[in-house]
């Protein structure tokens, strides 16, 4: 492997004009194909397996031309301080409002609150459903236009006016403030780590070459794959992540080579053969944890998998291919300062902070495994208390008119209101259909815990009934969750009596089924990943203890991780601090995006700076010594790339969305852990009490494994390699 990497790199550096061109005819051939492809479609969500999407399904088979997925606006008049909805001053504003929002060219229905006696019991407030022929997505900007004009005209009558539902909801995800942000600190860590506008310029530049060859190749590839506009959202995300740390590890090496002597193609070619081969690894790491979300069952959540999995590929062709060939072209711009100017460089031999900081770990070694073990346990505890969900309106700033909607219709009507259950029956085969169906509503209302069943509606052919069941709690208690499954449990008995069966549905069941299903898989998926890693590390490293050691320090991470979730976000503590404004269920995807990401981003770390100690233990250190060389080489790399990291994910802590929120403040939280506490503390301590039997490996093993040679021990070996003694570094511009 080093050696095939060292040629590559030679290759590269000789042929950069080559090199370069073609990756300029890929961006342009990616880019015209997504320029000339057909818009990206709008994937519905789906969860095969589960009862609310086989219900759903049902709906969409038995209801032709009904949407089922349909947009929806739930809009909530209130009356002013102690007047009445039904006063006539008041009725006449609201009925012109329902009949103005029922003219809309995409609105299927609006049911006026006074006929469908949508009515709060004081008679405050009143509730109009309006339902869209289309989805949210492809509502147009004049529908949205046209329900906005509405509703301002109702409330220059003097009602209070809100309305919630996914009509309202807005498209994307953060508005970009966040990755200008992430990408701005990372450009200062480039430069305070290198001390050099080039070197800190060419891993930015690189990295977003890479994202935008992978999201022109998505946008090209999205019609005939079927990708969403959402495929790409990880893949951009990670896509930036690695390519920036890809190629500051191969820069970092380079010039660590060049201060060795070598000339410039000779410190590429070993920057690649060494560097790179790390590169490939932690790269196949990352490949493993994004491809592995297809184990949880979701297709839209496999496909974004993938696509991230196809910008990680990218971003490690880029560091082998085209950093040698930018490093070509200026050679002697990405060193430091004062070598430029002297036309010398010298190579430190003075202990750096990576090394003084390992020498304090090895002389601690228990304290410091202790403390970093027993504090990160500490911080998983509340993981214990995870509840799964998807936060609604609810989570959303008070500013908003979906929150003040929401929270108008639980305090008029009951928390229930906001997330109704949908129940389809199927009488297909009942002598009765209809019987059948008002049965199942009788029996299913007499349930504990339902507040009110609305009347049966029926398909054309008479054998499909739809019905919704208002709860008495909110859509996020763990007592609606009860319900559904307390309804679900009488079918049996309810089915053998009307001979009909029914289901249950709805946005809030859908909600629940998720959260389990999804929990359900988080073990297969971690013992999938996990696993495939553990045996790619045990090639890397040669080692049986260190992939295991590294497998339950990402584990810690994670689990400390996702307890700093649980306490900020469910628990409430420190929650004003970020913004959030009201707690709830951790979103359900929210522990397979923190595994999936953390898990090659910690791996990244893990092989850039073992792989080094490996490096220097096979040349010749003794297992101490080699601990102190792997930090004192890659400890301010890693650091560097770890506060980047941080830097982007915490960017997105300052988005309104609670959600996104949740997830900029999990991911900053776990690389937090996993690079300074796991890494940088955890693992010296664990391999300064195990010595050499850290490297160890049965023989049966080191036979039946592969060997790659991640060290370049093969390099080491090659005549030509190592720089003449007392050659004077080549500061020269390089020639072909």
């Amino acid at each position: 492997m080093a050696t095939f990497l060292y040629r590559v790199g030679r290759l590269a550096f000789r042929r950069r004009w080559y090199v370069a061109l073609v990756w300029a005819a890929v961006l342009a051939a990616v880019g015209l194909g997504a320029l000339k492809a057909p818009g990206a479609v709008d994937e519905e969500f789906s969860m095969p397996g589960i009862e609310s999407q086989k219900a759903f399904d049902l709906m969409e088979q038995r209801f032709p031309g009904a949407t089922a997925d349909g947009a929806t606006a739930r809009v909530v008049f209130i009356a002013p301080g102690g007047e009445k909805v039904t006063a006539a001053e008041n009725k006449e504003a609201i009925e012109k409002a329902v009949t103005g929002l029922g003219d809309g060219t995409q609105v299927a229905s609006a049911v006026d609150p006074f006929q469908a006696k949508t009515i709060s019991k004081d008679g405050s407030t009143a509730f109009a459903t309006v339902t869209y022929k289309v989805k949210s997505t492809d509502l147009t900007d004049a529908s949205r236009t046209h329900l906005e004009h509405t509703l301002e005209g109702a409330r220059d009558a003097g009602l209070t006016v809100e309305a919630g539902g996914t009509a309202l909801a807005a498209e994307g995800g953060p508005g970009g403030t966040a990755e200008v942000i992430g990408v701005t600190i990372a450009a200062v860590v480039l430069l305070v780590t290198f001390g050099s506008l080039a070197a800190a310029g060419l891993p930015l530049l690189t990295a977003v070459i890479g994202v935008g060859v992978s999201m022109a190749t998505i946008l090209a590839l999205s019609s005939a794959l079927g990708l969403s506009t959402t495929t790409g959202t990880l893949a951009m995300m990670l896509g930036l992540a690695v390519g920036i740390d890809y190629a500051l590890f191969v820069v970092s090496r380079y010039r660590e080579e060049r201060a060795k002597g070598r000339t410039p193609q000779e410190a590429v070619g070993m920057a690649v053969g060494t560097a790179g081969s790390a590169v490939v690894f932690a790269g196949l790491t990352v490949v493993i944890a994004l491809a592995g979300l297809a184990v949880v069952g979701i297709p839209m959540l496999t496909k974004m998998g993938l696509a991230a999995a196809g910008a990680v590929v990218v971003a490690v062709l880029i560091a082998l291919t085209l950093v040698p060939a930018f490093l070509g072209f200026w050679p002697n711009a990405v060193l430091p300062r004062r070598a430029r100017k002297s036309g010398r460089i010298e190579e430190s031999t003075e202990t750096n902070g990576g090394a003084r900081w390992a020498r304090f770990v090895l002389r601690r070694p228990i304290p410091v495994l202790l403390l970093g073990v027993v504090g990160l346990g500490a911080l998983a505890l509340p993981a214990a208390d995870l509840q799964l969900g998807m936060p609604g309106d609810e989570a959303k700033p008070t500013s908003t008119t979906e929150r003040r909607a929401y929270d108008a219709l639980a305090e008029g009507f009951g928390p229930g209101f906001n997330g109704p259950l949908t129940i389809v029956v199927d009488g297909e085969g009942a002598a009765d259909p209809k019987g059948a169906a008002d049965s199942i509503a009788k029996e299913i209302g007499a349930t504990k815990g339902v507040v009110s069943v609305s009347p049966a509606r029926f398909n054309d052919a008479g054998d499909t009934a739809v019905f919704s069941v208002v709860p008495s709690t909110a859509p996020t208690d763990e007592k609606t969750k009860t319900l559904v499954k307390t309804i679900r449990d009488e079918r049996p008995g309810i089915e053998s009596g009307t001979g009909a069966s029914y289901e249950v549905t709805g946005s809030t069941a859908m909600n629940i089924d998720i959260a389990e299903k999804v929990q359900a898989a988080l073990v297969p998926y971690l013992t999938v990943v996990v696993g495939l890693a553990i045996v790619l590390l045990l090639v890397v490293f040669r080692s049986l203890l260190v992939p295991l050691k590294a497998a339950l320090g990402f584990l810690l991470s994670v689990l400390a991780s996702l307890g700093a979730v649980v306490v900020v976000f469910q628990q409430g503590h420190g929650a004003e601090l970020l913004g959030v404004e009201q707690t709830g269920p951790i979103m359900s995807l929210m522990p397979i995006f923190l595994v999936g990401i953390v898990f090659g981003l910690a791996m990244d770390y893990e092989v850039f700076l073992v792989s080094r100690m490996r490096e220097a233990y096979v040349h010749g250190e003794s297992p101490a010594q080699a601990v102190t060389s792997g930090f004192r080489h890659s400890a301010r790399v890693v650091v560097a790339a770890a506060l980047i990291m941080i830097a982007v994910f915490a960017g997105f802590v300052g988005e309104s969305t609670s959600m996104i929120k949740m997830i900029g403040f999990g991911l900053a939280s776990a690389v937090l852990f996993d690079a300074f506490v796991v890494r940088m503390a955890i693992v010296p301590a664990v391999l300064a009490l195990l010595g050499a039997k850290a490297w160890w490996l049965p023989k049966w093993l080191d036979r039946a494994l592969p060997r790659v040679d991640v060290e370049g021990e093969a390099l080491s070996r090659r005549p030509g390699t190592d720089p003449a003694p007392d050659a004077a570094p080549d500061l020269e511009p390089a020639r072909t």
